[in-house]
């Protein structure tokens, strides 16, 4: 086994850096050798357009992907939400690891908790996904906000609140986790109440299809449930033809888990039956208009049949008009 640095593509950012770092020291133990960041600048690192207008798809993702396919890297690490829902052939998708908190977070002024928020309470957030969400949130409950379209890292969104420009900016839970500030966070935003984008909390390990040695050992930092679980979510959002930055949301999870089967019962062996649920949403970004539905079902043991979970979905989706609700859809 060569000690040779094995190189891992990340994007320059803080959050990149702090979850390319976790990675690196994982593939290190599994390997045996060390592992060193390479970071990159992607189109979406520089643009200071709105996603929604740059298409959010890949944005955040070619130039990795462009250094691992060129030799610069071995492998890379991105934000598995980031990804296009369409795998190149040339590239592996090695694992996903376990999945951090999937959650939205609220970081407020006055450490105020979402619904109680005062009358005309901006909130920030680059999210179509999110802005339909809170909108529509708001117009049930009789709550009274406005949410104001913002760009830039974490020290930037929250400056926002910190500074008084904003009343609140709307997180992502793991990512505040992984960069040690979980302390600012003032309320999680119930998956009942806004829906994570699809992928949301897990990581992505790739690496060029051909490397099978470096494949199996990423392998073993793979998570079944985790990668079966963002399939489908991923597979509902191809189905919708929607891109990343598209206002759907979507999370696989397990429900609370049924009572023990009766002993004698042949299939209880002490075993306790779990199922998978799939959860979608669409919606106009004034929060006027969803369609939200759910699905349930026996854990997906395959990627096809994680796969038909999501397209299903989409298909009960799309049949309550929720290709109107998304805008220009993906091509």
């Amino acid at each position: 086994m060569t000690d040779k640095a094995l190189r891992l593509g990340t994007r320059r950012s803080k959050l990149a850096m702090a979850q390319s770092g976790q990675v690196a020291d994982a593939v290190s133990q599994v390997t045996g050798r060390p592992v060193e960041l390479v970071e990159i600048t992607t189109y979406g690192d520089v643009s200071r357009e709105a996603l929604a207008q740059i298409g959010g798809t890949g944005v955040f993702v070619t130039a990795l992907r462009d250094a691992l396919l060129r030799g610069e890297v071995d492998f890379a690490v991105h934000s598995l939400k980031d990804l296009p829902t369409t795998q190149p052939e040339e590239l592996a998708l090695a694992a996903v690891p376990v999945r951090e908190d999937p959650r939205d977070v609220i970081v407020a002024r006055d450490a105020l908790k979402f619904t109680d928020l005062p009358r005309g309470a901006r909130i920030g957030t680059g999210s179509l996904r999110r802005m339909a969400q809170l909108n529509a949130y708001a117009r049930s409950h009789g709550l009274d906000i406005e949410t104001v379209a913002i760009r830039g890292n974490v020290d930037t969104r929250i400056g926002f609140v910190r500074d008084g420009v904003l009343d609140a900016v709307v997180l992502a839970a793991a990512g505040l986790n992984r960069i040690g500030r979980s302390d600012e966070v003032t309320d999680f935003l119930s998956v009942d109440t806004v829906l994570p984008a699809p992928g949301q909390g897990a990581l992505a390990i790739e690496c060029t299809a051909d490397n099978a040695d470096l494949i199996a050992a990423l392998g073993e930092l793979d998570d079944p449930f985790t990668r079966v679980a963002v399939t489908a979510e991923r597979s509902l959002l191809a189905a919708l033809e929607a891109g990343c930055s598209a206002p759907v949301g979507a999370l696989a999870d397990l429900p609370p888990l049924s009572a023990p089967l009766e002993r004698g019962d042949p299939q209880a062996d002490g075993q306790i039956v779990k199922e998978m649920r799939l959860r979608g949403v669409v919606g106009t970004t004034d929060g006027s208009r969803m369609v939200q539905l759910s699905t349930t079902g026996p854990v997906p043991e395959t990627h096809d049949q994680a796969m038909a979970l999501g397209r299903e979905l989409a298909a009960e989706m799309l049949a309550e008009g929720a290709a109107g609700l998304m805008g220009e859809r993906a091509q």
